[in-house]
């Protein structure tokens, strides 16, 4: 077991969230193993690892997507319901890996989905439409034009939410998420497939929402995005939390380096049982992908500094005055 490096914690009256020992399993399979983190009022937190780490599925374990093998989740003292839309109200908003917007509805319509957690017309008063559902529905309106200006989509009100250009999709689910008038946005990986221009957009928007005091927790995998907006970052792999802290701690961490290079060091969770069920295989299996230079090509193949891998996949040979590596453990 690993022993992470980290920040001192929040303080429970600067604790915005709360994730204590959260495990999750499918069957045999461990995503996430007693994985514990925090965010304060007004931070921005980065989560980063390797495909397949188990970032995604931290993510669903938190806002009531995925019920926790074990763990607790709690937002501002109160553990959090196991239903997403409750996780919601109760202050918690996210966006997705892939953006989830309704494509036939305007761009305006799709902010107003928004506010369903924070108007309180029913039934009744939507059939009716008396007095108050149209004060109500005002009122939602209002706002979200406020978050379309703040977003910079208010021109494009009444466009349909798919002839938007990518980077202004990822902006409207942005937007849509802010209408619940969260206390903590969760983004995961708002810049994928984003150019340079949109990425500095991206960061801007979400230092903006910060401004206005929603604390926000970040996956992503532009390095350079994470490490200049973050207070703090957290690094997954193989499900376990391997380091915690500034910047500058993330950076110098061999453990960090090595996870992305492919190449193990003593302190590295170990993989027997560890796999990241949403569309990735974790390196338990053997095939997982990460980011970077020394992708597994093939069972004891990785191309990385030092270790060229053999033609057939078979680890090559090691020097006679040396055993090979992989046979003791230790790092050539």
């Amino acid at each position: 077991m690993t022993t992470p490096t980290s920040l001192a914690p929040a303080t429970d009256t600067d604790t915005v969230l709360r994730a204590d020992g959260v495990t999750m399993r499918f069957g045999g399979l461990t995503a996430v193993r007693d994985v514990s983190l925090t965010v304060g009022t007004g931070e921005i937190v980065g989560l980063i690892g390797p495909n397949g780490a188990g970032k995604t599925t931290f993510f669903n374990c938190l806002t009531g997507l995925y019920v926790p093998t074990e763990g607790t989740v709690s937002y501002r003292g109160t553990r959090l319901s196991r239903k997403p839309h409750l996780v919601t109200q109760a202050g918690v908003a996210r966006t997705f890996q892939n953006i989830r917007l309704f494509a036939n509805m305007t761009v305006l319509e799709n902010v107003l989905v928004g506010r369903h957690t924070r108007t309180k017309e029913g039934l009744w008063s939507a059939l009716l439409r008396g007095p108050g559902f149209k004060k109500a529905e005002r009122t939602s309106e209002q706002r979200a034009m406020e978050l379309l200006e703040f977003t910079g989509l208010a021109h494009k009100r009444d466009h349909l939410a798919r002839n938007l250009p990518y980077g202004e999709q990822r902006k409207l689910e942005i937007a849509r998420a802010l209408a619940s008038e969260p206390g903590l946005l969760l983004l995961d990986e708002p810049t994928a497939g984003m150019n340079p221009q949109e990425t500095r957009a991206t960061q801007d928007l979400v230092l903006a929402i910060r401004a206005q005091g929603t604390a926000v927790l970040v996956i992503e995998h532009d390095m350079r995005f994470i490490f200049s907006l973050c207070d703090r970052v957290a690094v997954l792999v193989q499900g376990q939390k391997l380091v915690e802290g500034t910047a500058e701690i993330v950076q110098a961490d061999e453990r960090v380096i090595a996870a992305y290079l492919g190449t193990p060091v003593d302190g590295m969770p170990e993989p027997d049982d560890t796999a990241d069920p949403d569309g990735t295989t974790s390196q338990a299996t053997g095939t997982e992908q990460p980011d970077g230079p020394g992708k597994p090509n093939g069972p004891g193949q990785i191309d990385g500094p030092g270790q060229p891998g053999a033609a057939d996949g078979t680890t090559p040979p090691a020097p006679p005055d040396h055993p090979a590596q992989g046979q003791t453990g230790d790092t050539p």
